[in-house]
């Protein structure tokens, strides 16, 4: 495997420039996929708080940079959709999140904000004792008491060092709920579920939404589907534009 990537070569996501070097920084393997950012990608060409390389595992040595509430040092790891970055020395807290056209951006937050996370469930199992395993997207695994959670609903963990990974709120995924778009000709809109097309075989279910603020109707796939409120939720809170 290649251990460089050349910038002609990068993820549209990222809106970097294309020409100024020859090579940028690859994701390294982790929770995200190849196309999310490299912790120095976001700190250098996304949010400009470094200027060279250098700088950046400056910071990253000082440890003054956590995602997801762990504390970074890798300025290869990637980090994508609905993680959470907090620079506490300098009061900075971002959710990441994609916009329209697919583009990452960081969306600036609060630190009360920053103590939780959403993430979306792939499946969840029966592990040894008989507990229920949730296997979240991204990689992570949390064990519940309750059979309430089910694949493709959201839940929101604390990042809490006190009470780090409970469950503390959960959007179910069904007709009604809000739901963000991740992927796809409709990526970052924000919309509610109207109802949900069950496809027989490998074909992926499709989803109807109706975008909210201007009724808009559409379709896409489950895969692209990720639940971030009920039937009423306040969507200024995400603050991208709609």
């Amino acid at each position: 495997m290649s251990n460089h990537l050349k910038r002609l070569n990068s993820p549209g996501s990222w809106r970097i420039a294309k020409k100024t070097n020859t090579f940028v920084t690859k994701t390294a393997p982790g929770p995200h996929n190849a196309s999310a950012m490299p912790v120095a990608l976001w700190l250098r060409d996304h949010m400009g708080m470094a200027l060279t390389m250098s700088e950046v595992k400056r910071i990253l040595k000082s440890r003054a940079m956590f995602v997801n509430g762990a504390v970074c040092t890798d300025p290869k790891m990637g980090i994508g959709v609905f993680d959470i970055i907090a620079l506490p020395s300098v009061d900075k807290y971002f959710r990441i999140l994609r916009a329209k056209r697919g583009d990452i951006v960081s969306v600036p937050i609060t630190a009360e904000a920053a103590q939780s996370r959403l993430c979306k469930i792939l499946d969840k199992t029966i592990v040894k004792g008989g507990k229920i395993q949730l296997n979240l997207r991204y990689g992570a695994n949390i064990l519940v008491d309750t059979q309430e959670y089910k694949p493709k609903d959201s839940v929101v963990v604390s990042l809490n060092p006190e009470n780090k990974f409970k469950v503390i709120d959960h959007f179910g995924f069904k007709e009604g709920n809000t739901a963000m778009i991740i992927g796809g000709s409709h990526s970052g809109k924000i919309a509610k579920i109207t109802r949900i097309d069950i496809l027989p075989g490998s074909i992926p279910n499709r989803v109807a939404l109706v975008e909210d603020g201007t009724g808009v109707a559409f379709e896409t796939i489950e895969n692209y589907v990720f639940m971030i409120g009920r039937e009423t939720t306040d969507i200024s809170e995400w603050g991208i534009d709609q």
